[in-house]
């Protein structure tokens, strides 16, 4: 059984058309006979979407009930049994209540499709995880329903509903998508031009996105070389030089003059060992080119022209800008440089911009990471100087000056030798010597034109030209290796110098550890393996890099670290001189794996500690603050049992009294420590709702007397987004902490207002107030401020308001109440910016 397909309608807003696109393809395709059920649809009283859903098999949901109230989620066991070809599964992102079988409705998808089933749904561009915060920014909302970017582009098919703000809002205005009472708000707030603008542009960019990866594998998979300017994409290429800044920034305007544009930047490192470019400035460049929203990539290549080209034509780039040339002027006369190279091989369909910057024709200096002994061109020119220089300059002197002087013919033969020695190194010098030796005793040593010296003087003449022309060519190969040395030892310095940085910043990315390793190595991948044992398998820590292997015999390059970790890397064979600098590499990531994990250790043990602490809190309070009230209902109990004392109705009505003073003293007790545990737990799932305060807070004061408490609370106030089942718990804790610290005959007042984007509730009292140091203190568990009594709580009431506070998305904070006493500040997120909801469900139900 194959994996079933997943469709999804994709819009920039709620509205746009997502569920009817979805019905409507469920009409046509039963139709065409396809076995189709709607698995969940959601119409949200719009009567058009309502009308669609007639005539198509609807599954019926299953009840949940959660908190005394009854929701309905979609019936995954129903749709298994059923078995239908494809199921209909509106809102993607959706949460599912409580005690469902998934926590979300995507994993619900995820089971159907494992299932063979074909499975179509819908989403909206603001409930992908990687675009909740620019979405907030956008918006204003920060959207708490999400699905994985991951689960949408494993989608088989992705079809965008668009609609521009314009009609949106006309559809909207005519009643199409909220009722009536909601489209004022609605408009003002969420549904603004601009912000519609943002997200329908978000929208069409991610499904452009999809689309590239698309034509990518298409491209890959028929070997299509060739551009296809569908985009415009646009290739910076970067020596690691200062100048690379200047390339960036100009590449970065030419994607702005056309929608869509894409800026990548590479650079092209050599595969012969440690990168020639300064680290520090290609991770300038780095965050520079990611700064202005492109990517960075880094590229093995000798030959930097043909790696380029690949680079830009693999991508599919229609424009490449590189620097002018840094080299000198009369260096372009033996060989042209990257740029000219680049934009006489770049062809019709890839155009090339060459910027001037500041560094142009000052040369490149020494290298800084890297140095060969003699380049590949040294080494020809250094030949052609040995051989034809000295047959040159034969020709010269026998036909221009032939009665120059034995002794001036040397030593001009000695220069071309030197020349040959200081081009090509020790080699061309040799052959320099003994070629120009030979010229000597032919053309200008008597007898001429015969391989016979008659004068012995000028038997140690041409012995001592060929033992300085050696010398010299030892000398010149000698400093080329110095340099390559001293070259490669400042490399080796400047990554062991990081590496010391990196420890006494006490850096513990490994992953970016590993990374900095295969760029330097240039090498495919880089693997840190372990094992716990020598007779267990190896397991991957972590990787980087594509190619990975899963033990250290298959890698190209391994390294132990101890007994039973060891470093692997593919991609090439390094030298054995390598092997000291990549010793550095993997003691460091065995420092840095070990410091996460004690990090890791760490973190456990404090929130052991803090558990333990919690739980000594606990027992003390069950030992001394539950035992009290327990205690005096025992008293009454046992004296209303007893046989010997006739009570009279008032004395009964006083220990009945008592017991119900005792048990409600207990049933707070112990509501405060389970709602605690819930938080320390993370099991709190609030359920958010467009409520009005006017609502909730009346039903917070229950368990105060009414004379206690002043209550202000305007009826114009905007709804707030909340669970009102958590903020009435949070304020009734708030409201009997301040009527417990309040003088007699001076009320709490408890009063709310609105203020921009937020509903502030503030609970005043007039009692003796906290300093400025403990204001924090108090919202922690067990924490009672002052003299309290003991029988005065166990010091929860606070810490649990402001868990439920945050829990709903707002924040509680404790002032100095003006003459006099504290004032707790609640402050709620306005319901308006967002779209309204069903009553019968949670706005973290609604897409």
């Amino acid at each position: 059984m194959g994996r079933g397909k997943l469709r999804i309608y994709l819009g920039a807003a709620p509205g746009v058309g997502k569920t009817y696109a979805m019905l409507s393809e469920a009409h046509r395709r039963v139709e065409r006979g396809t076995d189709c059920v709607v698995g969940f649809v959601e119409h949200h009283s719009r009567p058009r979407t309502e009308v669609m859903l007639h005539g198509l098999e609807l599954i019926e949901r299953c009840e949940l009930e959660y908190r005394g109230s009854t929701f309905t989620e979609m019936d995954v066991d129903a749709i298994l049994a059923r078995r239908p070809a494809v199921a209909l599964v509106d809102e993607l992102a959706h949460t599912n209540v409580p005690g469902s079988r998934n926590a979300k409705r995507w994993q619900d998808v995820e089971e159907l499709l494992q299932a063979g089933i074909d499975v179509i749904s819908t989403v909206n561009i603001q409930h992908l995880e990687s675009l909740g915060d620019v979405v907030e920014t956008i918006t204003g909302v920060r959207q708490r329903e999400t699905v994985p970017d991951e689960v949408a582009r494993r989608a088989d098919q992705i079809e965008l509903v668009d609609m521009s703000p314009q009609a949106l809002r006309r559809r909207m205005a005519h009643g199409n998508v909220y009722k009536p009472d909601k489209v004022d708000a609605a408009l003002s707030n969420y549904f603004r031009p601009g912000n519609l603008t943002a997200l329908r542009e978000l929208a069409l960019l991610w499904v452009a996105d999809r689309v590239d990866e698309y034509l990518q594998e298409y491209r890959g998979e028929h070997n299509i070389r060739s551009t296809w300017q569908a985009r415009e994409r646009i290739v910076v290429g970067l020596t690691g030089g200062p100048e690379g800044r200047t390339l960036i920034r100009r590449a970065a305007r030419l994607a702005e003059k056309g929608a869509g544009g894409e800026v990548l930047a590479v650079y092209i490192a050599a595969s012969d060992g440690l990168t020639s470019a300064s680290p520090k400035e290609l991770a300038v460049q780095r965050t520079l080119v990611e700064d202005l929203g492109g990517t960075f990539h880094h590229v093995i290549g000798d030959d930097v022209p043909d790696a380029l080209l690949e680079f830009a034509r693999g991508c599919n780039a229609t424009q490449i800008v590189l620097g002018v040339s840094r080299r000198r002027s009369w260096q372009s006369v033996f060989r042209p440089g990257v740029s000219a190279t680049v934009a006489r091989e770049s062809g019709p369909d890839l155009d090339v911009h060459i910027v001037t910057h500041d560094e142009a024709a000052k040369g490149r200096g020494l290298p800084v990471a890297r140095g060969a002994r003699l380049g590949r061109s040294r080494i020809i020119w250094g030949w052609v100087t040995g051989i034809a220089g000295p047959a040159l300059l034969t020709v010269l002197l026998s036909q221009l000056v032939p009665e120059l002087g034995l002794a001036n013919d040397m030593l001009l033969f000695l220069t071309c030798t030197v020349a040959a020695a200081l081009l090509g190194g020790l080699l061309p010098a040799l052959a320099s010597a003994a070629f120009g030796s030979l010229l000597l005793n032919y053309y200008f040593t008597p007898p001429v034109h015969k391989l016979t010296i008659a004068d012995p003087k000028n038997i140690v003449a041409i012995a001592i030209f060929v033992g300085v022309a050696v010398s010299v060519a030892s000398v010149v190969d000698l400093a080329a290796r110095r340099t390559h040395q001293a070259a490669r030892l400042r490399a080796e310095s400047e990554i062991l110098s990081f590496l010391a940085g990196s420890v006494l910043r006490g850096e513990n990315s490994l992953d970016a550890l590993l990374e900095r390793l295969r760029e330097t190595f240039a090498m495919q991948s880089v693997v840190l393996l372990e094992r716990t044992s020598e007779v267990d398998p190896w397991t991957t820590a972590t990787s980087v890099g594509t190619g990975t292997v899963v033990r250290p015999e298959d890698a190209d390059v391994d390294l132990p670290i101890g007994e039973n970790m060891a470093l692997a890397l593919t991609g090439r064979v390094l030298p054995a001189e390598d092997r000291r600098v990549l010793g550095a590499f993997a003691a460091q990531a065995a420092v840095v794996l070990d410091r996460q994990r004690l990090v890791d250790e760490a973190e456990k043990s404090r929130e052991l500690a803090e558990a333990n602490r919690i739980r000594t809190a606990l027992l003390a309070a069950v030992s001394h603050d539950l035992r009290t009230p327990l205690a005096g209902i025992k008293a009454s109990v046992t004296s209303l049992r007893s046989d010997d004392v006739e009570w009279s109705e008032e004395d009964k009505a006083e220990l009945l009294e008592g017991i119900e003073d005792g048990a409600d003293r207990l049933a707070a007790l112990i509501g405060n420590l389970l709602d605690m545990s819930r938080l320390n737990t993370g099991t709190v799932v609030p359920l958010i709702r467009e409520t009005d305060l006017d609502e909730v807070v009346p039903m917070a004061l229950g368990g105060v007397p009414e004379e206690s408490v002043d209550l202000d609370i305007p009826e114009t106030l905007p709804m707030v987004a909340v669970d009102r089942g958590l903020l009435e718990r949070a304020v009734a804790n708030i409201v009997e902490n301040a009527v417990k610290y309040s003088p007699t005959g001076q009320p709490v007042n408890v009063s709310a207002s609105a203020l921009a984007s937020r509903v502030e509730l503030r609970v005043v009292d007039r009692g003796p107030g906290v300093p400025d140091e403990a204001k924090n203190r108090i919202f922690e568990p067990f924490q009672r401020h002052g003299d309290a009594p003991r029988g005065a709580g166990v010091g929860l009431g606070l810490a649990v308001a402001r868990g439920f506070t945050e829990a709903i998305g707002g924040t509680l904070t404790a002032e100095d109440t003006p003459g006099g006493g504290l004032t707790m500040v609640i402050t709620l997120p306005i319901a308006g910016d967002g779209p309204p909801v069903s009553p019968e469900l949670p706005t973290s139900a609604v897409t």
